[in-house]
C-alpha cells in the first residue's frame, strides 16, 4: 500500500470515528505530506468541509509553485466543489482510492491536463460501501441528493 493513500484512509477512518463521513485526503510534495484532512460537515456543521477542502485548508497558503507540484490523493473520487478547488490551485495529480461508490469529476480534471489514477482500492470500496448502507441520508445530504 502506497503510504500516502494510507494516511487518506487514516484520515477516512478518524472521521467515521468522529462521526462524520469516511472520507479522507492528503497533499503532498517533494515526499512529503503538506497537508492532510478528512470530511467533517458533519463534525463542524459545515457546508463545505470536505475531505480536500480540509487537507487544503491544513496545508494553508502555499507558494503556487508548491501546489502545482504536488500530488493530492483521496478515498474517493473528488466532487464538482473539491475538483474546483484542485483545478484553482493547479494541482497536477490525483490519485483516487476509489469511484466505485461514487464518480466525481475525474473527467473535468482530465479535460483540464490533470493526471488522474484511480486504484480502486478494496479498504475504500469497503469503508464507503458500508457507511453508504448504515447511513444513507447522511451520505445523500453530503453529495448534494
Amino acid at each position: 500500500m502506497d503510504p500516502f493513500m494510507q494516511a487518506a484512509i487514516d484520515e477516512a477512518r478518524q472521521g467515521q470515528e468522529e462521526g462524520g463521513i469516511p472520507i479522507g485526503s492528503v497533499i503532498v510534495h517533494d515526499g512529503r505530506i503538506i497537508g492532510r484532512g478528512h470530511n467533517r460537515r458533519v463534525q463542524r456543521q459545515s457546508a463545505t468541509l470536505h475531505a480536500e477542502m480540509d487537507a487544503f485548508e491544513n496545508a494553508g497558503r502555499q507558494p503556487a509553485a508548491v501546489y502545482r507540484d504536488a500530488v493530492l490523493y483521496t478515498t474517493l473520487s473528488p466532487c464538482a466543489m473539491c475538483t474546483g478547488a484542485i483545478l484553482l490551485y493547479g494541482i497536477p495529480r490525483v490519485v483516487i482510492g476509489e469511484n466505485q461508490t461514487f464518480m466525481g469529476e475525474e473527467a473535468l480534471l482530465k479535460t483540464r491536463g490533470v493526471s488522474v489514477d484511480v486504484l480502486q482500492d478494496s479498504q475504500c470500496i469497503e469503508m464507503m460501501e458500508a457507511f453508504i448502507a448504515a447511513k444513507p441520508e447522511l451520505w445523500n445530504e453530503d453529495i448534494g441528493v
